[in-house]
């Protein structure tokens, strides 16, 4: 009888957590469908904002959303090494959060180790392939590391499911002006 309270209690907990997570989803695919059609720009940052808003919220555990916040407060005040020890911590709690292993791959390009910053980039865009701000993130670092034509690829990417992101809109003549100059 207990291992059948204990099975149920699980049953209960985990249906929670994918009722969460779908709900969440849903709402994402909603604001991403918009910011496709948005003509725009005004309207185009109130739903970047939701977004932003959807992704830094655990679809499940408050305290994992005060980390993160925990986290980017100790990033923006230069505490990286303390902030990278937060999102590892999250991290290990739940290794399916985007936005968290988005927050680390920002700490990381602070920190100028831009190759863990792509590694934890990667892993942001194998759960969130949307994720524009990681886009952007690793265009930026290909341009720190002269790749001008995977820059744009990414800024390319982030444009396919946010046709007016201002960044993607205003790095990529940027870079083609790098390219151009570069093969004088």
């Amino acid at each position: 009888m207990k291992i059948y309270k204990i099975f149920l209690l699980f049953l209960f907990i985990s249906s929670f957590f994918f009722s969460a997570q779908s709900s969440q989803k849903i709402l994402l695919d909603k604001l991403f469908d918009q910011l496709k059609k948005v003509d725009d720009f005004k309207t185009a940052q109130i739903l970047e904002k939701k977004i932003w808003s959807v992704w830094h919220r655990h679809p499940s555990n408050n305290g994992l959303t005060e980390k993160l916040e925990f986290g980017a407060e100790l990033m923006e005040y230069g505490s990286y090494d303390y902030a990278l020890k937060v999102f590892d911590n999250v991290l290990v709690t739940d290794p399916k959060w985007s936005e968290a292993w988005n927050k680390r791959a920002t700490v990381y390009f602070l920190m100028k180790k831009y190759t863990k910053s792509l590694d934890d980039i990667d892993k942001v865009l194998e759960i969130e392939s949307r994720h524009f701000g990681a886009l952007s993130g690793q265009a930026r670092i290909f341009i720190k590391l002269q790749e001008y034509e995977k820059a744009i690829v990414s800024l390319e990417k982030a444009l396919k499911f946010y046709p007016l992101f201002k960044s993607g809109k205003l790095l990529i003549p940027e870079i083609e002006r790098l390219i151009k100059e570069e093969s004088i």
